[in-house]
């Protein structure tokens, strides 16, 4: 049999890893990954133009860099002529937004936006749009929207449309000059291509667009805003991609740009954490994948669709053919951790990790796998970067309660990782309660690999086996496997995952013992969740107002 190989390309937060994968095995060939340049900019433009609070942009040109670099990269690594590349495929971060002009040129590309905050790349963490997001809410529940139960009954600042309304009150001049918002990674596929797309899996999800009617009829957009009449087939494009199509073939510049060959199928981009999900084998209703990194996304493969309170909606056949795939998450998972570790640890215990040779975290595991459950006498709410599920508001902020003079270092490291699988505990059992029963529940990503102690704590707080998938290059992996398809290697998704996907090795059994005393915390977590979440007391929006003001 001739060799084929695919290519995956995972767009994460702060870098996009490449994988090259045998078509056949699925063995990885060979991976490269590649920082971006301007990281994410919450400070400052690269020109210093000051940036206000909550934002979070990031620079095209770092992704173009990307396949530049990376893809060259492993086809060297791997000896692979790129004739023998049947197709490429990428995943992104999403909602990841950014304005265009006609040509396809990324607004801050041009010198007369560069000081222009709107102009650049919004990333999923920008979180400066609250309060249209919750305009947007009203008004849909003012109406009776029949949509908004689709996307949880509250819309995410996360997502496209309340980025779209902080352009257009903000920076009327960066919407009157855009011809197109597009998602990061729609725009690369026409980078690559030379053509349009706009896939269903960001449009589902993200951008209040339903395969059955389409988006929200422009009566609703007028009423929002009488300027955004017309947005759906003016800056938002109308035609939508569903799965079974492929985004096109490389074109002369986009072959140019990556080192393959000029007609070379190019999948349709999808969502980071979606990609990982065919890699790992979840592919049947009842599966259930946590990917575990800077933010947590919870998606699950149901039967059928049902509305559940505070999701980010769910799209029948964008993930598997057959599947009503949910999508679910946390805003603040392994960054709350980096926040810790990087702000609040002592020097001393800097300093012995260092001379054992070892990180500061494995030392802080390390630490706290001693303690038993409900030993540090600390609970903690996981909001640091505000709530996404289940209740979608990025006013909300951390708490760590029971700190005594005797607390210790790793006693609120093993707290925050408790709280944080407490909010996924939240995420499933919200799915429960509508009727949509969780069968299997793999974890995937970089925490999912190399933190047991948490993984543990995941088992023993769900009380049911956890799957870890065995390669941290979930999403590229996924990513490969829809090129494969888009490709012609394979008819569909779930077949390239049946050939491609190897099972998960790694299997963490709950102990009794420790859901024992994990029930009783747990209580006290979800009674602290309602209070301060769902406005019974709301000292945390009224101290982060007290807080912009003075800044201001």
């Amino acid at each position: 049999m001739k060799k084929r190989y695919v290519i995956g390309i995972d767009f994460g937060t702060l870098s996009g890893r490449t994988v090259l994968l045998d078509a056949y095995t699925g063995k990885e060939i060979a991976v490269a990954e590649q920082g971006y340049a301007h990281g994410v900019m919450d400070k400052e433009l690269p020109d210093g133009t000051p940036l206000p609070d909550r934002f979070a942009l990031q620079h095209p040109s770092d992704y173009l860099d990307v396949l530049r670099n990376t893809i060259p990269a492993v086809l060297s690594r791997g000896k692979v002529d790129p004739a023998q590349v049947a197709g490429l495929g990428m995943d992104f971060t999403a909602c990841t937004l950014l304005p265009i002009d006609e040509e396809g040129v990324p607004l801050c590309l041009k010198a007369e936006w560069e000081s222009e905050p709107h102009a650049y790349v919004k990333l999923w963490k920008h979180h400066a749009a609250q309060s249209e997001a919750d305009e947007i809410t009203a008004l849909a529940a003012a109406r009776g929207e029949d949509w908004l139960p689709v996307f949880g009954g509250k819309i995410s600042c996360e997502w496209e449309l309340p980025k779209i309304l902080e352009v257009l009150r903000k920076a009327p001049h960066v919407f009157e000059a855009t011809d197109r918002f597009t998602e990061a990674a729609d725009w690369l596929s026409r980078v690559l291509t030379g053509k349009e797309t706009h896939a269903a899996m960001f449009a589902g999800y993200k951008s209040l667009w339903r395969a059955e009617t389409g988006y929200p009829d422009d009566a609703y957009f007028a009423a929002l805003d009488p300027r955004l009449s017309g947005l759906i087939g003016g800056k938002i494009s109308a035609e939508v991609n569903t799965a079974e199509q492929i985004a096109g073939t490389l074109s002369v510049s986009g072959a140019a740009l990556t080192g393959l060959c000029v007609g070379t199928p190019v999948a349709l981009p999808i969502i980071d954490a979606h990609a990982a999900m065919p890699a790992v084998g979840a592919t049947a209703p009842g599966d259930f994948v946590m990917i575990l990194g800077t933010s947590a996304c919870h998606l699950f493969h149901g039967a059928r669709p049902a509305p559940v309170e505070g999701i980010c909606g769910y799209v029948t056949d964008a993930v598997v053919p057959g599947c009503t795939t949910f999508e679910a998450g946390q805003a603040c998972f392994g960054d709350g951790i980096s926040w810790f570790v990087h702000n609040l640890v002592p020097e001393r215990y800097e300093n012995e990790a260092k001379s054992r040779g070892i990180s500061i975290h494995a030392l802080l595991r390390e630490r706290a796998a001693l303690l038993r459950p409900g030993e540090s006498g600390l609970l903690a709410l996981d909001w640091m970067n505000g709530n996404r599920s289940i209740l979608n508001n990025t006013d909300l902020s951390g708490m760590l309660l029971g700190l005594t003079l005797a607390t210790r270092p790793e006693e609120i490291y093993r707290a925050l990782l408790e709280a944080a699988v407490f909010g996924s505990r939240v995420i499933l059992e919200q799915f429960e309660k509508n009727g949509l029963a969780v069968k299997e529940i793999c974890a995937a990503g970089g925490i999912a690999k190399k933190d047991p102690l948490i993984m543990q704590i995941y088992a023993d707080v769900l009380n049911k086996p956890i799957h870890v998938a065995d390669t941290a290059q979930a999403g590229a992996i996924g990513s490969a496997m829809y090129a494969a398809v888009a490709g012609g290697i394979y008819p569909d998704i779930a077949k390239a995952a049946q050939a491609l996907c190897a099972p998960a090795s790694t299997v963490y059994q709950p102990q009794a013992e420790n859901h024992e005393a994990y029930e009783a915390l747990y209580r006290e977590y979800v009674t602290l969740y309602d209070y301060f979440g769902r406005g019974e007391n709301s000292v945390m929006r009224y101290l982060r107002d007290v807080s912009q003001n003075a800044k201001n």
